[in-house]
């Protein structure tokens, strides 16, 4: 799962996981127990660039074990070599929301160290400018709008399954 904060990553892809009956894994959760703190504290005392890099070997490492659905953070998949072990290892499904549902999504929480400098509603139009082009790369586009979580997660299955019969139906690609 990719896409900007308050897509629904984690929830929608919990539910996913349930759905498919796979391991449902938070990437920014497995950094946070790789790293000792949260992210917002190693963003603080390490910087991005640093925590980009953990992130990158962490997602490798968990796209090496069994298949799961795995929430990724938002800026994971702007990385090159994430974004070429993800199309490796399994199926990129970008959670699409619209401006106005990611600033009601994330106006709750606190621990976005992105949003915590500045204009959040600002801030999120400029990361979609900057990181949209990049997520469009992914396999599957689903939107994620304010319906029940259950009709995304729908959305997402019946891609998945359309998704596979076109890459079963044409080998080689």
């Amino acid at each position: 799962m990719v896409g900007l904060m308050g897509a629904g990553k984690s929830s929608i892809g919990r539910r996913l996981a349930t759905r498919l009956n796979l391991p449902f894994v938070d990437a920014d959760t497995e950094i946070e127990a790789a790293a000792g703190c949260t992210i917002a504290e190693f963003f603080e005392r390490h910087g991005e660039a640093e925590f980009r890099d953990g992130e990158r070997r962490v997602i490798a490492r968990l796209l090496e074990d069994e298949p799961k659905v795995l929430a990724t953070g938002g800026g994971a998949f702007m990385d090159a070599e994430t974004r070429a072990a993800i199309a490796q290892a399994g199926i990129s499904v970008w959670l699409r929301a619209d401006l106005d549902t990611l600033v009601r999504r994330t106006a709750r929480r606190t621990d976005r160290p992105l949003l915590n400098n500045g204009d959040p509603t600002n801030t999120l139009e400029s990361l979609m400018e900057t990181r949209h082009p990049v997520y469009a790369q992914a396999d599957i586009v689903v939107d994620s709008n304010d319906g029940p979580p259950d009709e995304t997660v729908e959305r997402v299955v019946e891609a998945l399954a359309a998704f596979t019969d076109r890459t079963e139906a044409s080998p080689g690609q």
